[in-house]
């Protein structure tokens, strides 16, 4: 009826003040952004889906949460139901191993080492795979001999489509991605998801302008589908000397603020193909794994199964690099032991990777 009063009439010379073509305006483009997602103004009936901010007073928050379970163990106290965690570690030190291991763990209703899950047998996991191909994951779990490995029935894995981007069916590449991934945790009805990695999602995740939209929308998933989550992330070049911290990873602190839980890989400098898990962030469960009591691990093959394999405990600083004053030290030690030993000075540089002038001055005989 407004809409037929204030439309111009051929010829009347009807003048519109601006703020009702304003307000026209607005309408005519909240009408164009529901339709385009399949809503109409019926919406705006449900506070529960259009507020942005909840608000009640702390008590009411409090008996709302009354009587609720308490969030289940997935990997011990790394990773608890309901949670957004994040694994980071450098590239080649097992990432994708540990989060398939876990995922079918889960799908299985086993445990991963020593490390509890409360969670029931049968559990659907759905594992984003944006590293390998089809052919790359078959190798990594097939034996010659023994054949294919056995993964649990609700472990499924999903992999990039190269031919299906299609820019013409969405505004972007993010609606277009953030799309495909619901449409596959609904199809498998997902209660896990797992995703590897946080940088194929993003253009880059260094800058907090980058990694914000990204966590915000894991945020978002993770609470409308009921998810626990696991996000595999990369850390840059870092000193192998010092102890792992959240600055360790990739837009590190707008990541870290958004996830509930963060833990990662770190590898031995004092045990040959040794690595240890370390917590680095908890809101829930209990700090049990910090640099005073790392998990050690390796990475084992038995027939077709690759996985990790837990060791005991120790004191990061243990299995940290060397400074460079005890290296030196050392490699002047090892030095004169070659020298005693009748080795040449062109072997001991050799074997220890010291200059031979450099040996000259250590070993008494200037070369």
């Amino acid at each position: 009826m407004i809409e037929e009063f204030l439309t111009e009439p051929p010829g009347s010379g009807f003048y519109r003040p601006p703020v009702i073509e304003a307000i026209r305006t607005q309408a005519r483009k909240n009408s164009e952004r529901l339709h385009k997602h399949g809503l109409d103004e019926s919406i705006y009936l449900d506070p529960q889906k259009t507020d942005l901010l909840l608000v009640k007073t702390a008590g009411d928050w409090m008996r709302q949460e009354y009587g609720k379970p308490m969030p289940r163990k997935l990997f011990g106290d790394f990773w608890l139901e309901g949670e957004l965690c994040i694994l980071f570690a450098d590239t080649n030190l097992g990432k994708s191993i540990l989060a398939v291991q876990l995922g079918n763990n889960l799908a299985q209703g086993v445990c991963t080492g020593n490390l509890n899950n409360q969670m029931e047998a049968q559990i659907r996991v759905l594992y984003i795979d944006f590293e390998m191909s089809s052919k790359q994951f078959e190798s990594r779990y097939f034996d010659r001999q023994w054949g294919s490995f056995p993964f649990g029935q609700t472990f499924y894995r999903a992999e990039f489509n190269p031919e299906a981007e299609n820019p013409a069916l969405y505004e972007n590449y993010g609606d277009y991605l953030e799309n495909a991934i619901t449409a596959a945790i609904r199809k498998t009805k997902a209660q896990v998801l797992i995703i590897d990695n946080l940088t194929y999602m993003a253009g880059g995740t260094e800058r907090a302008g980058e990694a914000l939209p990204l966590m915000k929308k894991l945020k978002a998933i993770k609470a409308k589908y009921q998810l626990s989550m696991l996000v595999l992330a990369h850390t840059p070049k870092r000193n192998a000397a010092k102890p792992i911290t959240v600055n360790d990873l990739q837009g590190s602190k707008m990541i870290m603020n958004f996830c509930d839980s963060a833990f990662a890989i770190g590898k031995s400098h004092a045990m040959a193909d040794t690595l240890y898990l370390k917590q680095v962030k908890h809101r829930s469960g209990k700090t049990l794994y910090p640099e005073h009591n790392v998990c050690l691990c390796r990475i084992h093959r038995e027939l077709s199964d690759l996985h990790f394999v837990f060791e005991g405990y120790a004191q990061e600083r243990q299995h940290l690099q060397k400074n460079s004053t005890e290296t030196r030290q050392e490699k002047k030690a090892k030095a004169q032991e070659l020298k005693g030993q009748g080795f040449s000075y062109r072997q001991i540089s050799d074997k220890t990777g010291v200059a031979l002038s450099t040996l000259g001055r250590w070993l008494g005989n200037p070369i």
